[in-house]
């Protein structure tokens, strides 16, 4: 079984679900979950989790992303996109720089009401769910942050620009909330996911790429490690008499002078465990996640 993270470049068709059940069959095992949740005409990176790695999907989740996207002014459509029925067409007549400054506005936090067709739940029920059925419902606005937002080229009605933001954006919403500030509504053309955590577009895969990799039996080359997700962290080597403490899953005291709030433990013969944090009251690092599996011992 293969273990950590392989940086699959979704392609336009695709769901998200897609590739995990086109990734079950090349790689020719179960346990695999995607990191976030792209729209099938969106392209662009979904780090996908494989074995051991399954337990970072929401860590990953919860990163900043980066896109590249068209916003398309003049048109309102129900899902926000270009895909979507139209249901307003107004007259572009705003100016470069009246653009510039309003989508300068969105930049840092901001309250976004996620959109009806999306997969959020609501009782039970996705709203794309209940927005096939004609039925749309009041929605929460919840805070988003707009890290970057910067134009590459503007040619209107298209304005082309990149974006970086946190988790539970919706670009296609910000496209569509940068229309109507503009007066002139607005829809999402394109999008392109470029950037999610240390996984970048330019060392993202397509299945075909990766099918072929795993026939020449160079897949593992292209695996991000789970330790390597950690590679930040401090590696701590516990004290032999510790080892059976952390095969089942405990605590491990420690006196050291210098400390880390985080470690990437082992135990004495180099078996990575997991991620330890430091408990200061009780002077020991307990588990925060742990990768190992029975089997790693034997």
């Amino acid at each position: 079984m293969k273990n950590g993270i392989i940086n699959v470049y979704k392609e336009k068709g695709y769901t998200s679900h897609d590739v995990v059940a086109k990734l079950r069959g090349i790689l020719k095992q179960k346990k695999i979950g995607h990191t976030g949740t792209l729209d099938p005409d969106a392209e662009g990176v979904l780090p996908v989790c494989l074995g051991k790695g399954t337990k970072l999907c929401s860590l990953l989740t919860d990163k900043r992303k980066t896109y590249e996207a068209v916003l398309h002014l003049g048109i309102e459509t129900d899902t926000q996109d270009i895909s979507g029925k139209i249901l307003k067409e107004c007259p572009v007549e705003v100016t470069p720089s009246e653009v510039e400054a309003c989508m300068a506005g969105f930049l840092g936090e901001q309250q976004q009401i996620p959109p009806m067709y999306s997969a959020l739940k609501v009782q039970g029920k996705k709203l794309y769910e209940l927005a096939r059925e004609g039925i749309e419902i009041e929605r929460q606005p919840r805070p988003v942050t707009f890290y970057e937002i910067k134009i590459l080229s503007m040619e209107l009605p298209f304005v082309r620009f990149s974006v970086t933001c946190s988790k539970g954006t919706y670009i296609r919403t910000l496209c569509h909330d940068i229309g109507e500030k503009l007066g002139c509504m607005g829809c999402m053309e394109s999008l392109l996911r470029t950037q999610v955590e240390r996984f970048s577009i330019e060392d993202s895969l397509k299945l075909s790429q990766i099918e072929a990799l795993v026939q020449e039996e160079k897949i593992d080359e292209k695996i991000v490690s789970v330790e390597e997700m950690f590679s930040s962290y401090p590696a701590y080597l516990a004290q032999p008499q510790f080892d059976k403490m952390l095969q089942n899953g405990n605590p491990v005291p420690c006196k050291q002078n210098t400390l880390q709030e985080r470690v990437r433990m082992y135990t004495s013969s180099g078996i990575f465990i997991g991620i330890y944090e430091w408990n200061a009251s009780k002077q020991q690092y307990k588990p925060l996640t742990i990768f190992c599996t029975p089997q790693d011992f034997q």
